[in-house]
């Protein structure tokens, strides 16, 4: 095995190779879990949003790109996030939590969030893709 390995536990083989792994690995290995990954139908969902954001609002009498939108909602939902130099100087990027680690339920929670979000604002958030269609389809 080597230093990193990832199983996405589906059946009872990958169960029983990862009890394998771990009977065989030294002591101080570290084992994480994680929620199933988010899907590419939330994922899809998640940039129509932000595409639809980007084009309709601002924040702070600004306009944000899509990428720039979504650091600014997972951090508003308390992922972290800081803002680290350039090797060039020329000004700072963020660092933090990207959308491909989430979870199906930390997607959710981002998608329903913005929903509200674009909701409450005068005037709303007008979606490409209505939830409504969204949910009929389903």
């Amino acid at each position: 095995m080597t230093s990193r390995a990832l199983l996405v536990l589906n059946s009872r083989a990958e169960r029983q190779k990862a009890i394998d792994w771990i009977t065989r690995v030294p002591a101080g290995t570290r084992v994480e879990f994680k929620e199933p990954q988010r899907t590419l139908d939330q994922n899809s969902r998640m940039w129509a949003m932000l595409t639809d954001i980007a084009r309709q609002k601002t924040l702070e009498g600004r306009k944000w790109t899509t990428d720039q939108w979504k650091v600014i909602f997972l951090r508003a939902l308390g992922h972290e996030h800081e803002f680290i130099p350039a090797l060039n100087g020329a000004g700072f990027i963020p660092y933090g939590q990207s959308s491909s680690d989430l979870g199906v339920r930390e997607m959710s929670d981002l998608i329903e969030f913005m929903l509200a979000w674009g909701a409450e604002q005068t005037p709303p958030v007008e979606w490409s893709e209505p939830r409504a269609k969204k949910e009929d389809a389903a």
